[in-house]
């Protein structure tokens, strides 16, 4: 009786099976990040990437809030901060998230019940809120003010857990803090080349940097701007995986199409 010839030659399993070996050598050779940092190394770094605060500009918006010596004083000053009416207040959404504030208008300014207008453009939220205060204090005893970011939005793309834009409370974020709100990265997640997108005067502003090396701490770009945008690149083992996916399901519809022909041919 003679032998059925194997359907797939000896050799052609072997190289697949060494392919699918480097593959996966290539996923996990790179997922450990700061690779470069010992155990026992204890020592702080020297020098690490300043924070720069970020300056105010228009069309952000800012969560303004006064307080008084007098409760009804401060209630009237700051009625409009969780209002939904257009104008000297906005409230949008951004994402999920309703975010509401003063709205910087085209001019820089923004306009407070009792006060008026304040041009802010250029003024970091500490200055507006100096500024503020002294406004404030032209009619007020002693006044208190607090100013941050109401809108202050990232996005993060590609190769994470959670990919999304995110709007943040906080001005001094970095990259590690944005990679957390994602989820970290996932397996398939191209760490040795992250790309930054950074809008800078009107340009885009492209950098690149690596989750392996500690030479991260010290980019200008470890701290986040407002509308900054992080993309992932999928790795070899993504592209491959979904390489697999797409030749299994071929695989299977050539064999369901292979079954429905030889019922038909036997009908």
């Amino acid at each position: 009786m003679r032998k059925r010839k194997p359907s797939i030659p000896l050799k052609n399993l072997a190289g697949l099976l060494i392919t699918l070996f480097i593959t996966s050598c290539v996923s996990t050779r790179n997922v450990p990040y700061f690779q470069d940092i010992s155990l026992a190394d204890k020592s702080a770094m020297e020098k690490t990437a300043p924070f720069t605060d970020p300056v105010i500009q228009p069309d952000d918006i800012l969560a303004v809030s006064i307080f008084t010596i007098d409760p009804l004083s401060s209630a009237v000053v700051n009625q409009t901060t969780t209002g939904q009416a257009l104008g000297a207040s906005s409230a949008s959404t951004i994402g999920q998230q309703q975010v509401s504030g003063y709205l910087v208008d085209k001019n820089g300014e923004i306009e407070l019940a009792v006060i008026g207008k304040i041009k802010l453009v250029g003024l970091t939220t500490f200055e507006a809120r100096d500024l503020i205060r002294k406004k404030a204090a032209e009619l007020y005893n002693n006044p208190s003010v607090q100013v941050r970011f109401a809108n202050f939005k990232i996005t993060i793309l590609g190769e994470v857990v959670r990919p999304a834009a995110y709007t943040l409370p906080n001005e001094k974020v970095n990259i590690l803090d944005a990679i957390g709100l994602a989820g970290d990265l996932t397996i398939y997640g191209k760490r040795e080349n992250v790309l930054l997108i950074r809008d800078n005067n009107g340009k885009k502003e492209f950098a690149r940097f690596s989750l392996n090396s500690s030479e991260l701490f010290n980019s200008p770009y470890f701290y986040l701007k407002q509308n900054d945008v992080i993309y992932v690149e999928p790795n070899k083992a993504r592209i491959a995986a979904n390489n697999a996916s797409r030749t299994q399901t071929f695989a299977i519809l050539g064999s369901a199409l292979s079954v429905l022909i030889i019922l038909i041919t036997r009908l």
